[in-house]
Formats: structure tokens, C-alpha cells, sequence
């Protein structure tokens, strides 16, 4: 269930009327490995599966792509929303993630919220060095797709998305959810679990895109990443040192290129605007 119907009463220059809306659903997920409790994510119900294997990928919390954990969905409520998740990892395939104790409070609006130190998203690793190059306008092409995809919000108007598609531009899957960070994650656990990680070669997500979005999608070896609105300075500095080519506002036929824009195929010239004094 991704929305509920909520009463409430609408003004407007003619007076006021009850209403009837569609909200989206906000509800926990406890996630416990191990038999202990390792962390509590705010999300929209639904895919919970791939959120979770998504999770512990982007978080470096299982290394091994090709492992998936046992998962045991549990504590429905009288609308069927699962509360908890229980998952068995042996020890010796728990990464960093889950070695460096830390807390992993994930709130739908703010990814980093619950972690300690910046410095903990510090990456390890070689840049994304893919050689596939898109032509400028497909990714309009890509945003239409993950458009169509956007159910929940059609009826909301409250969840964000994320969609990845393959070297062609075509779609392989969308997701939604209240936080943009639980819809990159649901997308990529979808393709760890559907085991196509690899034909991943562009990300598009609503809204803007944080540094913390860029390192997912770097972890997830997808070298394009492009959203509707822009970019953090942060999302830019790691796209640029990581080998993601990322673009934002992806809006009406146009987008901003601000990372190894190389891979872009563009068959216009680069006009250079003259110098203002």
C-alpha cells in the first residue's frame, strides 16, 4: 500500500470543501542481521526485498554482489505493511559497513541522517572507467520512461523515483518511495536480486542528487547518473573523482553535463559564449 486516503478541507476564493487525498505512506522498517538490531529506515511500503538487498550493498554492508542473505519479512500490520526484517549473514561476508558499529538511521528525506563522521563515505576503490557513450538526447527518452513508470506519484503527488536502464536506453526498472535515497536503493537491489547488475549503464532519479546518491550509483558501477533538478557541489566533486558523468536539469529536451561529459555524444558544437567585460 503505497497510499491512504486522508480527510481534510480545502479553501479556496469560493469557500471551503472537504476533501478526500491520496498521501503517500510513511512507515518504518526495522532491519536486524544476526539476530540484532543494525538499523531503522523510514520508506513507503512495498519492494522491500530490494530496499533492503540495495541497502546493504550501497552501505558496504555485504561485499559479495552475487550473495543474497535469507530474508524473513515479519510483524504485519492489520494492512499487511511489514515492520521488521530479519537477515542472516555469515560473519565472514559482513563488510565495513557493518563492522564499523555505527548507526544507520535512515529517514526518508535525508540519507546521511544517523551517520557519525563525513569522513565515513570515504570511497575505496577505482573510478568507473566504462567506455559507452550516450547521445545527448536520449536521456529525455529516459525520463519519459521512468515517468510513465511513476504510479504512486500519479495518485499522491508525494514519492520520488529512480529508474536504470541498459547500454540502449532501455528501461529495466523503477521504483518509488517517500525518500529519493530508498528509491535508488529499491532499484538497485532489484537488479542484484534479478542478478543484472551489470547491464546497468545510466541512473535517472526525480528531485536532485546528493553526494550520497552519487557514491550508490558509483558502488552499483553505473556510470551515468542524471536527475530533473540539480546537483549538489558535493554530488559533482565525487562524480568527477569516481567516473560518473553526471547531468542535471534534465528538463524539455535539455541537460547540464557537469562530470567527464567525454561520453556524451553530442553532434553540435560547442558554442562559447563571448566574454562579458
Amino acid at each position: 500500500m503505497a497510499t491512504r486516503i486522508y480527510q481534510g478541507i480545502k479553501f479556496d476564493l469560493d469557500g471551503a470543501v472537504p476533501v478526500g487525498d491520496p498521501l503517500t505512506v510513511e512507515e518504518a522498517l526495522q532491519i536486524n542481521i544476526n539476530g540484532k538490531a543494525f538499523t531503522l529506515s523510514m520508506r513507503t511500503p512495498g519492494s522491500d526485498r530490494e530496499l533492503v538487498r540495495g541497502l546493504l550493498h550501497s552501505e558496504a554492508i555485504i561485499s559479495d554482489s552475487g550473495y543474497h542473505p535469507s530474508m524473513v519479512l515479519k510483524k504485519e500490520n492489520e494492512e499487511g505493511i511489514v515492520s521488521v526484517v530479519d537477515l542472516d549473514i555469515p560473519k565472514n561476508l559482513l563488510g565495513s559497513g557493518y563492522s564499523n558499529s555505527r548507526s544507520l538511521l535512515s529517514v526518508s528525506s535525508c540519507g546521511i541522517c544517523g551517520k557519525t563522521e563525513l569522513g565515513e563515505q570515504a570511497f575505496l576503490g577505482k573510478s568507473i572507467e566504462a567506455a559507452i557513450q550516450f547521445p545527448a538526447g536520449s536521456f529525455s527518452e529516459m525520463f519519459e520512461q521512468m515517468n510513465r513508470g511513476q504510479h504512486d506519484f500519479k495518485q499522491s503527488g508525494g514519492t520520488h523515483a529512480a529508474a536504470a536502464f541498459d547500454s540502449e536506453g532501455q528501461l529495466l526498472v523503477v521504483r518509488e518511495d517517500i525518500g529519493r535515497h530508498n528509491a535508488v536503493d529499491k532499484v538497485i537491489g532489484w537488479l542484484l536480486l534479478e542478478e543484472r547488475l551489470k547491464e546497468a549503464m545510466a541512473m535517472t532519479v526525480s528531485g536532485r542528487i546528493s553526494y550520497e546518491i552519487t557514491i550508490k550509483a558509483f558502488k552499483a558501477g553505473i556510470p551515468f547518473l542524471a536527475a530533473v533538478s540539480a546537483p549538489s557541489s558535493l554530488a559533482v566533486d565525487f562524480a568527477k573523482e569516481l567516473g560518473i558523468t553526471l547531468l542535471g536539469f534534465c528538463r524539455q529536451g535539455r541537460a547540464t553535463c557537469y562530470s567527464h561529459p567525454h561520453r556524451i555524444n553530442n553532434n553540435r558544437e560547442l558554442v562559447k559564449k563571448p566574454k562579458v567585460s
